[in-house]
C-alpha cells in the first residue's frame, strides 16, 4: 500500500496467544507496556502525524471552535434545587473550564442573575469553585459532591489524572476553609450520616472495581476507617447512596445480572446494615424508601424477580423486607419497561419507557390515581431531575429533543400544571422551524425494526447527495435518546444530516432489545447498525461517499466492526476510545473491569464459544488486506475503561495491512481518561478537531 509521509510505523514484535487449542500472534502487543520510552515515542509520533495530516484544517478548527462558543451562553447560571432553607445551583464563566457551585436562601421565584460574580448576590455563597481546585492540573474531574443533612459541610472528592481514582476532602460550608480529613483512593458515591460526622464511600481494588464500603468519622484519621462490608465476587460492584427521606443509608452490590441491597439507619451509622433480599443469580433490584408520619415506613422495589423481564413495582415493609413479604404494586407488562422510581411525601413518580420512548407516570398515593406527564414532541427526551426533598409536591423534570435545548420544569404533582424553570440558552439566533426531526425504521436481516432517528434542514433533497453522521452505542441497555446538542449545528448549518441508529443491545426498545444485542447476540449490534446505514442509503437520505459513522468506547468495537464488515458503506468512521482489541482484554482478568464485564459480552476464558464468537467480530483480529474508510481514532493514556493501547494497537495494525491511502489518524490524550479533556473550552476545541475532520471527509471542508 501507498506509504504516507512521515507516517508512524510501529515495528512488529510477535507475541502468542493461546487458548481452547487456538493461537493468535499479536505483533503490536508490546505496545501494554506504558512505561516504555519506546511506546511513548511512538504515540507521541502518532500525534505529530496528525496534528501534520490536519494542518491544512487549522483555520477550519478555529472557525467551528468559534462557532461552537458563540452559541453558548458562556456566563451562565443553572436551575436551582431546592433543599431545606437553601437553594443549589452552579455558575459557569467565560474563560473558565468549570462549574462553581453556589447556594441561596429559598424565598425568591426568579432565577440567580446569571451575570452577577458568585457569592456576590445577596445570601448566595460559593460552595466549591472547581477552576480553583483544578489550577496546576490538566485534567480534573469532581467524583462527587454531598451536602450534610444539617447542611454545614461538605463532602467532595476530586480527580486530577483521568484514572478515576479520587480524593475525598471535606469543607466547612460556613467559613469555606477545608477541614485537616483527607481520605485517598475512594470511588465514586458518598452518602452522610444524621449525625453529620460520618460518611459512607467506596473504594477500588487494583482492577478499578469499587468492591468495598467505609466509614470515615471527621477529626479522626483516615487509616482509622471502618470497613463496613466487602464484596469478593468480582463480578460486583459496590455502591452507597441516601434515601430522599434521610432515614437509610443504601449499600448496593450489582453485577450485570444480579443485585443485593443492604440498608444502614442513618441515624445509627455504627450499627450494621442488614439485606433486604440475599442475591439470587439472575435477579436484579433496586430499592426507594417512604417514610409515613403516621409510621409503616415501605420500600417500594422494582425488580426483575419472576421472570418480570421488564420489571415490576413491588412493595415491602421497612422492617421486614424480604422478598417473601413482596406484594405487587406495578405488574409486569411485555411491552413497557420500568426504568426507575422517585418517592415523595404524597406521589411516587415511575419512569418507564414504551415504543422507544421515556414516560414520567405520576402515582397520587393519596387518591390512588396515576397520570402520565404530557411531552410536546413526537420523538423526545424527558426524565426526572434532581429533587431532594421528601415533603413535596413539586417534581424537577428535563425535557429534550434533536432540536429543543435542553429545559428544565417544575411539575405540579396535584395540580398537574407545568412551569418552565430554565431553557438553555442558544445563541447566535438559533430557529428550531429550521430543522424537522423524525424517525424511520430499517430492517435487519433477521426482520427486527431498528429505530433511527434523524434530524436536518428542512427541504434536505432526498436524492442521496446529502452527507450524514450516523452515531451508534449499542450496549449496556443504554438508550441513545434523541437530545439536543448546540455543537450538532455546525453539521447541520452545512446541509448534514445527523442520525442515530437505536441498535440492539441498547435499551431503547425494553430489555429484550438488550437481551438480543449482548452475549452470543453481539453481532446484531453491528448487522443493525450496518441496516441502519443501507436503509439510510436507498431511501436517499445520503450515500456511500457521503456516509460518516460515529461511536466510542462500545460504539467504538461496534465502529471497528462495521468498518471491517462493510468498508464500502462509509466515506469515513470516527472511533473514539474504541474498545477494538475486547477478545485480549476480556481474556485478561487482571485488567480493569475484565471479569465484571463477562455477563455483558460472555467469558472466553471459560466458554470456547463464546472464544470463537468474540474472535470472529474483534476489530482487531478482523483486520485484512483491503481498502478501509477514512478513520479517526482517539484514545486516552490514563483511560482505565478502555486502554489506551487497544485504539494504539489496532492503527499500528491497519497502518500495516490495510490497502488503501485514506487517512489513518490516532489522537492521543496524554493526560486523560476515558472521558477526554476534562475542561469544557477543551472539549469543545476536541469537537472542533472531529468535525473538521468530518468535514473534510465529505468534501466540505473549504
Amino acid at each position: 500500500m501507498p506509504v504516507r509521509v512521515n507516517e508512524p510505523r510501529a515495528p512488529r514484535r510477535p507475541h502468542v496467544l493461546r487458548a481452547h487449542g487456538d493461537e493468535r500472534v499479536d505483533d503490536w502487543y508490546w505496545l501494554r507496556d506504558r512505561d516504555d520510552p519506546e511506546v511513548r515515542a511512538y504515540l507521541e509520533a502518532e500525534n505529530a502525524y496528525t496534528e501534520g495530516e490536519t494542518a491544512h484544517l487549522e483555520d477550519l478548527r478555529k472557525q467551528l471552535y468559534e462557532e461552537i462558543v458563540n452559541r453558548v451562553q458562556e456566563t451562565d447560571v443553572s436551575a436551582p434545587v431546592r433543599k431545606g432553607a437553601w437553594e443549589y445551583f452552579t455558575r459557569t464563566i467565560e474563560e473558565r473550564q468549570y462549574d462553581v457551585s453556589c447556594r441561596r436562601p429559598v424565598g425568591r421565584n426568579e432565577l440567580p442573575d446569571a451575570f452577577a460574580a458568585p457569592g456576590t448576590s445577596e445570601g448566595e455563597q460559593i460552595l466549591l469553585d472547581q477552576n480553583e481546585l483544578a489550577a496546576g492540573h490538566d485534567f480534573f474531574a469532581l467524583g462527587g459532591f454531598a451536602v450534610s443533612p444539617d447542611q454545614t459541610l461538605l463532602a467532595y472528592s476530586a480527580d486530577v489524572t483521568g484514572a478515576e481514582r479520587y480524593e475525598l476532602r471535606f469543607r466547612d460550608l460556613t467559613t469555606g476553609a477545608d477541614l485537616d480529613d483527607v481520605v485517598p483512593d475512594v470511588y465514586y458515591g458518598l452518602a452522610w450520616a444524621n449525625d453529620n460526622r460520618t460518611v459512607f464511600y467506596t473504594r477500588p481494588d487494583d482492577a478499578m472495581r469499587p468492591w468495598q464500603v467505609w466509614r470515615h468519622v471527621l477529626g479522626t484519621p483516615a487509616d482509622d476507617d471502618v470497613l463496613v462490608r466487602q464484596e469478593d465476587d468480582d463480578r460486583f460492584y459496590a455502591s452507597v447512596g441516601r434515601t430522599r427521606t434521610g432515614r437509610l443509608v443504601v449499600v448496593s452490590f450489582e453485577s450485570k445480572l444480579t443485585s443485593e441491597v443492604w440498608l444502614a439507619d442513618a441515624d445509627e451509622p455504627d450499627a450494621p446494615p442488614r439485606v433486604v433480599e440475599p442475591r439470587v443469580q439472575g435477579v436484579e433490584y433496586h430499592v426507594e424508601h417512604h417514610a409515613s408520619p403516621e409510621g409503616g415506613d415501605r420500600l417500594y422495589v422494582l425488580t426483575n424477580a419472576d421472570g418480570a423481564h421488564n420489571f415490576k413495582l413491588m412493595l415491602a415493609p421497612t422492617s421486614s423486607p424480604g422478598r417473601d413479604g413482596w406484594s405487587a404494586m406495578i405488574a409486569h407488562r411485555p411491552d413497557v419497561r420500568l426504568e426507575g422510581v422517585e418517592a415523595f411525601a404524597g406521589h411516587l413518580v415511575v419512569s418507564e419507557r414504551a415504543e422507544g420512548l421515556e414516560r414520567i407516570v405520576v402515582h397520587d398515593l393519596v387518591a390512588g390515581t396515576a397520570h402520565t406527564v404530557q411531552i410536546p414532541d413526537p420523538v423526545y427526551s424527558a426524565w426526572v431531575g434532581t429533587n431532594l426533598e421528601f415533603e413535596t409536591t413539586t417534581l424537577r423534570f428535563g425535557y429534550t429533543s434533536l432540536v429543543a435545548p435542553v429545559s428544565s420544569y417544575d411539575y405540579d404533582l396535584e395540580e398537574r400544571t407545568t412551569t418552565l424553570v430554565k431553557r438553555q440558552p442558544v445563541r447566535g439566533g438559533y430557529d428550531p422551524e429550521t430543522y424537522e426531526t423524525h424517525r424511520v425504521w430499517a430492517t435487519a436481516p433477521d426482520g427486527a425494526k431498528v429505530p433511527v432517528s434523524l434530524v436536518h434542514r428542512r427541504g434536505l433533497p432526498r436524492d442521496g447527495s446529502a452527507p450524514l453522521l450516523l452515531y451508534g452505542y449499542g450496549s449496556y441497555e443504554a438508550s441513545m435518546d434523541p437530545t439536543f446538542s448546540s455543537v450538532r449545528l455546525s453539521l447541520l448549518e452545512r446541509g448534514f444530516v445527523w442520525a442515530v441508529a437505536h441498535v440492539r443491545g441498547g435499551g431503547e426498545l425494553g430489555r429484550d432489545w438488550y437481551d438480543q444485542g449482548k452475549l452470543a447476540n453481539k453481532p446484531n449490534t453491528f448487522t443493525d447498525f450496518i441496516a441502519s446505514a443501507e436503509h439510510l442509503i436507498a431511501e436517499s437520505y445520503t450515500s456511500p461517499d457521503r456516509l460518516v459513522a460515529r461511536g466510542g468506547s462500545a460504539g467504538g468495537l461496534l465502529m471497528g466492526a462495521v468498518a471491517n464488515a462493510r468498508p464500502d458503506l462509509f466515506r469515513a468512521v470516527v472511533a473514539e476510545v474504541p474498545f477494538v482489541d475486547c477478545l485480549t482484554t476480556i481474556l485478561d482478568e487482571t485488567l480493569p473491569l475484565t471479569i465484571t464485564e463477562w455477563e455483558e459480552w460472555g467469558n472466553p476464558v471459560a466458554d470456547a464459544d463464546i472464544y470463537r464468537l468474540m474472535k470472529s467480530y474483534s476489530p482487531y483480529d478482523n483486520v485484512e488486506a483491503k481498502e478501509y474508510p477514512a478513520l479517526l481514532v482517539t484514545g486516552g493514556l490514563n483511560d482505565p475503561r478502555v486502554q489506551y493501547w487497544e485504539p494504539a494497537k489496532w492503527v499500528a495494525k491497519l497502518r500495516a495491512t490495510k490497502t488503501d491511502d485514506h487517512p489513518l489518524l490516532l489522537k492521543m490524550e496524554m493526560g486523560a481518561g476515558h472521558r477526554g479533556p476534562s475542561g469544557r473550552y477543551d472539549a469543545w476545541r476536541d469537537e472542533a478537531f472531529v468535525v473538521a475532520f468530518v468535514l473534510d471527509q465529505v468534501g466540505l471542508a473549504a
